[in-house]
């Protein structure tokens, strides 16, 4: 699970939207969540209709570079056909995944046009041991396919829980475990209900078999936290794309990689990303979600991959290259 888009230094002022007084002791209810989604729709209407100012409009130019010549020339995915990548803004992402309730209005009316990122393969979720277990054991096949034809297999790799909004009270336990290696299958694993059966807890300490996503070391801080399971070889999309773009390193989101890479929108509604993970049954909304979340990564990690290194990258390599 990881953060979106920081919210803009120009929002409204709070006399015009102003959240609610809600008692941020107690836990959040839906009335609430969805309280939340018709402010950010407000806020969005109100920023859109408005026109920036010459200043405010040389103030995003400003945080707009070029993308290295060699990914211009590079043969890239076909989403990036006919379309200007220097015309997207590099920002910067927020480490609280709790306070992204406001977008700026460049980001939202760039979304707009974008078709949103769905994963339209087979969704495989899992809630019981034996469940999950079987799950698992589809898994497992998958991955060693793909390393007889590959050498290696990737998994697009995240998990959810259920926040609390309550004072000195931690968050729950990791609830939702989503793996996807391939366009065809995810698996979306209800460990709060389940736990972690031991061929689970094989493949994901497996280091032959990478697992990729963005903030993805503190998803396995968590897994190792709430069930004493390690989560082994990983890749941070985020470091990924910062050496594979260059420039000035930045915290890269989910979202703004996927908006980037592949001109799509990664949709993250409050009311299922804050919602209820530890649900008996996961609504078919959260299993999208997740299967999605997964998917994500582990498309843009082989976006990523089919780039070239920048120029900086490979000069550090040599520098790092002992004379024989």
């Amino acid at each position: 699970m990881e953060t979106r888009d920081h919210p803009s230094s120009s929002s409204p002022s709070p006399s015009i939207f102003s959240v609610p007084e809600w008692d941020w002791d107690q836990p959040m209810t839906q009335q609430q969540l969805e309280e939340l989604d018709a402010i950010e729709s407000a806020f969005r209407s109100q920023t859109s209709s408005s026109t920036p100012t010459s200043q405010e409009a040389d103030d995003r130019r400003k945080i707009r570079r070029r993308l290295p010549n060699s990914i211009g020339s590079h043969r890239c995915p076909s989403a990036f056909k006919g379309r200007d990548l220097n015309s997207f803004s590099l920002s910067p992402c927020p480490t609280n995944r709790f306070l992204n309730l406001f977008h700026s209005p460049c980001q939202e009316n760039s979304k707009m046009r974008l078709p949103k990122m769905n994963f339209g393969g087979h969704i495989v979720y899992s809630r019981t041991v034996t469940e999950v277990e079987k799950a698992t054991a589809e898994l497992l096949k998958i991955v060693e396919a793909k390393k007889k034809e590959m050498g290696q297999a990737i998994l697009g790799f995240d998990i959810e829980w259920r926040p609390t909004f309550r004072k000195g009270v931690s968050q729950g336990k990791a609830a939702v475990m989503q793996i996807c290696g391939g366009n065809s299958h995810c698996y979306v694993m209800h460990i709060i209900h389940s736990g972690i059966p031991r061929n689970l807890q094989s493949l994901l300490e497996d280091p032959t078999s990478m697992k990729v996503g963005v903030g993805i070391a503190n998803d396995a801080v968590k897994v190792f936290k709430d069930h004493s399971v390690s989560v082994k070889d990983l890749e941070d999309l985020s470091y990924l794309a910062n050496q594979k773009l260059g420039g000035d390193a930045k915290k890269w989101s989910l979202g703004s990689l996927t908006e980037m890479l592949i001109s799509k929108q990664l949709l993250k509604p409050n009311k299922i990303r804050l919602g209820n993970w530890e649900a008996d049954v996961l609504s078919k909304a959260q299993l999208e979600y997740a299967a999605t979340d997964a998917f994500a990564s582990w498309y843009l990690y082989e976006v990523l991959k089919s780039f070239p290194d920048t120029a900086e990258n490979k000069i550090e390599e040599l520098e790092g290259v002992s004379p024989q």
